[in-house]
């Protein structure tokens, strides 16, 4: 975002749009997080060795080669059946004698974890059994990680399943008894549990401990489900698996008690948790899961954290904790007590540790990440308003250091809070040089979206201390919308959501069509039409001028990736005179949509063959289309 000369920092300068941070995030201040296959490390947190990977048994060609064919022909054959059932039973028998050496394979692991998602209970069981007997060289290698994690993952779908297997009584009289899945799985837990330190502090096995505390509270967190998705080879990310299970899912009480037994096991070695990046994953997992399924123990281990960081040594500058708010790993934990603390302990804190010190927290490259997401937290009329007198002066400064995720954070917490919303605004309408002249105001739209000052973004050259010039439309309509950024759309799409968004409805209503088609068409911009659509504040009435910019650019919008999507919003929503004047444009060039690659799916989400060949019967369906939606929004009001 672009300064101005009246800015009281450097002239030209655009507002960084900052807040990345993860991979690839430059000037963040924070790492990336463990990689999922790092070369191996040299020795664990307890001081002993890792397992030699050559340790492992060797898959033969041959072998690779039969579970290769074996997957492919279980993808090709039929959903259900007894042909697939004994494919499946035969397949998983094979892999139970070489279950170690498929997983510690790269490419027998990538096969072994798609099986796994056609196994039926007994099978999987005896595989987990398999892994169970050798789990510190599974668990800690970087192969057979993803394995038991997968292996892990099958519980949604086979916990308390009653489904058994038929088998002949010599296998039965020949096999020892089979542990349950439940056994097996508190069975794994108990030995993680006996070397808790070790597993959280491998670069490999916390990866096990989190996905162990997940199935254990019985909540598959959305993130740890995405990373294992991309762990997973180009060929197994295509392929659906039965691993996307609902976020919650039932757990006999024994886990419950378990995942209690795990979680105090953080108390004992609270120091470590806090200050190893690797071990504290595991300690933010936890608190996540605990927050949802065992809250008084998430409360007391907050508490455990809060405490030790307060008695540590004394900063200069005010609470011991603001040292650790500063450091790249206890600072992530610390983010994560942050969100999941209860509404009056978090205002204990804010006045205890964080009031006057805000300021200094959003100009900090690594402490302006835990002052987001406080301000994520914040739910309460009392909390903001002292939070929001500390941080609005430095707003335009703020912006300025690149750390524009702390004002989308303040701007989030007016709108979810519902208060302040209108002092906000008028800091950012001063923040982008657009509040005086108030005939500038009407320009704060492409200015918010693009992250620049209003001299930066119509490139004016503006003596300091002279009075700003007037907005001039013929310069805004002249100009085209520059790139929309993330945050920038961020943004627009919490004020958006403030109790009177007409501010911003003009600033829209003011772009030309071309202008409008940019920002639909943008990846980003295209979510600002989404707000449009759903924002209870927005009016119909209001909606309907606004969206009427797009008149004549129907087609174009219905060529692109993202505008085509927005098209499908807008259709979705409107009246049948909007619909047919969608139509009817669209229409003129039919064969144009027909041959492109997402204008030919928006010609049939309109009916367009039957709008142009047999208008009264297009008539007739969009009106029963109409009329079911009206039943539907009535049943849903009531």
């Amino acid at each position: 975002m672009g300064l101005g000369p009246r800015s009281p920092h450097k002239a030209g300068r655009r507002f960084p749009a900052g807040g990345k941070r993860g991979r690839g995030a430059q000037g963040s201040g924070r790492p990336s997080g463990p990689q999922r296959c790092p070369p191996p490390v040299g020795r664990s947190p307890d001081g002993r060795s890792p397992p030699a990977l050559d340790a492992h048994p060797h898959l033969s060609p041959e072998a690779l080669g039969y579970f290769r064919r074996a997957l492919s022909a279980l993808k090709e054959a039929p959903e259900a059946g007894e042909e697939r059932e004994l494919m499946v039973h035969n397949v998983l028998k094979e892999v139970e004698a070489q279950a170690l050496a498929l997983a510690t394979n790269r490419t027998g692991s990538e096969m072994l974890q798609e099986l796994l998602g056609f196994s039926p209970l007994k099978p999987l069981c005896r595989v987990l059994a398999a892994l169970r007997s050798n789990l510190r060289s599974v668990a800690c290698h970087r192969c057979g990680v993803h394995v038991l994690e997968s292996a892990l993952l099958q519980l949604p779908r086979l916990l308390g399943s009653c489904e058994e297997e038929e088998e002949a009584e010599e296998e039965e009289e020949k096999e020892p008894p089979l542990d349950t899945l439940e056994e097996l799985v508190l069975g794994l837990a108990s030995e993680v549990c006996d070397d808790f330190l070790f597993y959280c502090g491998d670069t490999h096995g916390s990866f096990v401990v989190r996905t162990l505390l997940q199935v254990l509270g019985g909540t598959l967190l959305e993130a740890e489900r995405a990373r294992h998705r991309g762990s997973r080879s180009p060929e197994a990310q295509r392929t659906p698996t039965r691993e996307c299970k609902p976020a919650d899912f039932e757990v006999p009480e024994s886990f419950l008690n378990c995942l209690r037994d795990l979680s105090s096991c953080f108390l004992k070695d609270i120091a470590v948790f806090i200050t190893d990046k690797i071990s504290s994953f595991c300690f933010q997992v936890a608190l996540q899961i605990l927050h949802r399924k065992l809250p008084q123990l998430c409360a007391h281990l907050c508490n455990a954290v809060i405490d030790y960081l307060s008695n540590r040594n004394s900063s200069a500058d005010g609470s011991p904790l603001l040292l650790f708010l500063r450091d790249q790993t206890s600072s992530r934990l610390l983010e994560q007590v942050l969100l999941v603390l209860e509404p009056p302990r978090l205002q204990s804190l804010f006045e205890d540790h964080f009031q006057g010190q805000l300021q200094a927290m959003a100009a900090h490259p690594i402490a302006n990440f835990p002052l987001q997401r406080l301000l994520d937290a914040v739910t309460t009329p009392e909390l903001l308003s002292p939070i929001f007198e500390e941080l609005s002066p430095a707003l335009e400064a703020v912006l300025a250091q690149g750390h524009t995720g702390v004002v989308i954070a303040l701007v989030g917490a007016c709108r979810r809070v519902g208060t302040q919303q209108a002092q906000v605004l008028q800091l950012l309408l001063e923040a982008f040089h657009c509040a005086e002249p108030s005939s500038r105001q009407v320009a704060c739209v492409p200015l918010f979206a693009t992250l620049m000052a209003y001299e930066v973004y119509y490139g004016l050259v503006e003596e300091e201390g002279a009075v700003p010039a007037d907005h001039q439309v013929e310069m805004g309509t002249a100009k085209a919308l520059g790139e929309v950024t993330v945050l920038g759309s961020l943004l627009l799409q919490h004020l958006l959501h403030f109790s009177t968004p007409g501010l911003i409805l003009r600033s829209l209503g003011a772009l030309t069509g071309p202008q409008f088609l940019t920002l639909a068409q943008s990846p980003a911009g295209s979510h600002v039409l989404d707000a449009i659509l759903t924002s209870p504040s927005v009016t119909r009435k209001q909606r309907r001028r606004v969206l009427k910019i797009l008149k004549g650019q129907y087609v174009a919008l219905a060529c692109s990736r993202h505008g085509s999507r927005v098209l499908d919003a807008i259709w979705n929503g409107a009246a049948l005179g909007a619909r047919k004047e969608i139509a009817a444009e669209l229409g003129e060039r039919n064969q144009e949509l027909i041959k492109d690659p997402f204008g030919h799916h928006v010609a049939r989400n309109v009916a367009l063959t039957t709008f142009l060949k047999r208008r009264e019967a297009w008539e007739q369906q969009q009106g029963a289309v109409a009329k079911r939606r009206r039943v539907l929004n009535s049943i849903l009001e009531d």
